[in-house]
């Protein structure tokens, strides 16, 4: 596997060389990974849709865009920086919902985005490529970007029949969600063929921003997941989980009780969000039932966070009240987007220890955040929602 790692930053350091003024390109015989780009920085309704791909055709073009592949793997921060540097946006403008300017263009982001494999396209530009620089919490981020003047898909498309079932029915959007959830589809696949406007009742398809499109889905997974969360059984004992991924540490708490869900979000000084000398913090909650409004304390970070956990009590089919502590690092010095929130945590739920008592818990919580992570974690379990409710629950109890 670190093979094909080697081969890819092999490539993108070779066509660099060989182009040597890539500003000056085209014309591009390339591969897509397959990945699209619906940008929001325009004034919506009207968007930038992009088309992505190295500058090259690369028989291994899925790796620029597997960001699961890059989380079992162990990519390191260079690693993720060097492949997306390499990925040229190619775009073009449109409003959400008139599919009928750029129609062209349209289907074939459509049918890109869709596709179940590397998708080879044919790209003229009509101006030069501009280097982005930009960090985004929720993104991942891509390397350049330039105006498209023409694409033609070069190979025949494959798309997977459930996808094309969906596309087909008469369904909301999270309904169509829900279905490719079920059929084993994950939130990768589904975030991106909804930011395509592929998905939901013909009069209300319509393009959606990317950046929206990732927490959508993970909100919709989450919710039907909690479904059945809610009427699990309670976890037996106390559990604490926690674990590092690029300089992404977490510690997650689950405590013997219904569902809610809290997080803390952390950023040290030096780290990607945070060039001050103070540590700042962010902080959302949910009770049993739900939130009314998004997160915007946490952001897309709350629920990409959320759904490893839910995932998790589903399969064990438990409920449980959650705590969940991120703390970002200085060793995380470049923004990856919101995956990485994602894989964190589910690699720290890989990391598993069981309390008898909720203050033995308390105290394994204060010892790994000192021992592993140099992090006094006193301050925040003082704040914390779900712990207060935890001891008022407790003192009830014992006074009945």
């Amino acid at each position: 596997m670190q093979d094909i790692k080697f081969e890819v930053i092999k490539k993108i350091g070779d066509t660099n060389f060989k182009v040597k003024n890539i500003s000056n390109v085209s014309k591009l015989d390339s591969t897509s990974p397959p990945s699209v780009f619906i940008g929001s920085k325009l004034r919506y309704p009207l968007v930038n849709v992009g088309i992505l791909s190295p500058l090259e055709k690369d028989e291994n073009a899925w790796l620029y865009d597997d960001e699961r592949y890059w989380a079992d793997n162990n990519f390191q921060i260079n690693d993720v920086v060097k492949i997306r540097e390499s990925l040229l946006n190619s775009r073009f403008q449109s409003k959400v919902n008139d599919s009928k300017s750029n129609k062209k263009f349209i289907q074939i982001a459509q049918e890109i985005a869709v596709a179940s494999k590397p998708v080879d396209i044919e790209i003229e530009l009509k101006n030069k490529l501009n280097i982005e620089n930009k960090k985004d919490r929720v993104i991942t981020p891509h390397g350049m970007h330039a105006g498209l003047k023409k694409a033609k898909i070069t190979n025949n498309v494959r798309i997977h029949r459930r996808v094309e079932k969906v596309m087909n029915d008469e369904i909301k959007a999270s309904e169509g969600i829900k279905y490719l959830y079920k059929k084993n589809f994950d939130e990768y696949v589904l975030s991106k063929i909804l930011s395509v406007g592929v998905l939901g009742l013909k009069t209300g398809k319509k393009l959606v921003p990317t950046r929206w499109s990732i927490t959508a889905t993970d909100d919709t997974i989450g919710k039907q997941l909690l479904e059945k969360v809610r009427d699990y059984k309670w976890i037996e004992n106390y559990e604490l989980f926690f674990g590092e991924f690029m300089g992404n540490q977490y510690l997650v708490l689950l405590f013997p009780n219904v569902f809610s869900y809290e997080l803390f979000e952390l950023y040290l000084p030096g780290s990607s969000w945070n060039p001050s000398e103070e540590i700042k913090a962010a902080t959302d909650f949910e009770s049993y039932f739900g939130r009314k409004n998004y997160a915007s304390n946490t952001s897309g970070g709350y629920y990409a966070a959320r759904l490893p956990i839910l995932e998790y009590l589903n399969n064990m089919k438990r409920q449980a009240s959650v705590l969940a502590i991120r703390i970002e690092t200085p060793s995380y010095w470049a923004s990856l987007g919101v995956w990485i929130v994602r894989e964190s945590v589910r690699k720290s739920l890989k990391r598993k220890m069981e309390f008898l008592s909720r203050e033995d818990m308390i105290e394994g919580v204060k010892k790994i955040g000192k021992i592993k992570f140099d992090f006094d974690c006193s301050q925040i379990l003082k704040k914390s929602k779900i712990l207060n409710e935890v001891l008022t629950q407790k003192r009830l109890v014992n006074w009945f």
